[in-house]
């Protein structure tokens, strides 16, 4: 996988699974323009560790939930940049909550900073390859919730099942400019905010209940990107890959089948 000579834009890249896409792109030899929120205190250190790879890495702190804040990081990322080649576009929110209480505000924020925000950054990106006449990638990351329906987290699933349905579409839009555009589902990451929102002591017990035996790394997630970003991937494009270690057929493993009888086995 080598992106030798290409310029990756990675939103959400200050720490967990944006940080994990920004290293594995750049260690697989792309320049990277790195982005998170104004005011976040892990970009610097991100981009110290992807100038230590010897790759040039470009800092932009920007509001992805806004229009206006992703037109800003797309003119400063293209301005500053020989030109974007590359996108990954990993803005998220989620608040886990009760449909039946859910506050309307809470449900249109999920959406807009899941969903709409994945519209907004690809357009615009997608707009400038055009005008270039580049073939370039977008690589959206979606989550395995999109198609797994967990209590309390049914605005944050349907953004992400709305973000895998509009990547399809935009693939087949986008396929006479011969633009790969492919989604990752992430599974249960380890990341700092999965550490902030669960005990240590949960963390390791679901660890070891997925197939896996452990929880994925951001770097799993990054070496898909990477993948899907290469030439390697040229035939790949309106396609949804999970990289999950089986959580999602955690409950199908044969660790949680009944032994069969002898009787059964005859039936």
């Amino acid at each position: 996988m080598d992106l030798s000579g290409k310029t990756a834009l990675v939103t959400g890249a200050g720490r967990g699974i944006g940080k994990g896409c920004a290293l594995e792109i750049a260690k697989a030899g792309a320049d990277v323009v790195i982005n998170d929120r104004p005011g976040s205190p892990d970009l610097e250190s991100t981009a110290q560790e992807i100038r230590a790879l010897g790759r040039q890495c470009t800092v932009i702190a920007a509001d992805v939930f806004s229009r206006e804040g992703c037109v800003q990081l797309v003119e400063q990322a293209v301005r500053q940049t020989s030109g974007i080649d590359l996108l990954v576009s990993n803005p998220a929110f989620s608040r886990r909550q009760a449909f039946l209480d859910c506050p309307p505000e809470l449900f249109e924020k999920t959406l807009n900073g899941t969903l709409a925000s994945g519209f907004h950054i690809s357009q615009l990106v997608a707009n400038h390859f055009v005008d270039r006449g580049t073939r370039g990638k977008i690589v959206f990351i979606s989550s395995v919730q999109a198609e797994m329906p967990f209590a309390l987290c049914f605005a944050y699933g349907a953004a992400k099942a709305g973000l895998n349905h509009m990547a399809a579409s935009i693939a087949v839009e986008l396929s006479p400019h011969r633009i790969n555009v492919n989604v990752i589902e992430p599974g249960w990451i380890d990341t700092p905010g999965e550490h902030e929102t669960f005990s240590e002591d949960t963390i390791a017990e679901a660890a070891r209940a997925l197939p896996w035996r452990r929880l994925g790394r951001p770097d799993d997630i990054g070496k898909a990107a990477a993948f899907l970003c290469s030439d390697a991937a040229d035939y790949i494009t309106g396609t949804v890959l999970p990289v999950d270690g089986l959580f999602r057929y955690k409950d199908c493993t044969l660790d949680h089948a009944e032994p069969l009888k002898a009787n059964d086995a005859q039936d």
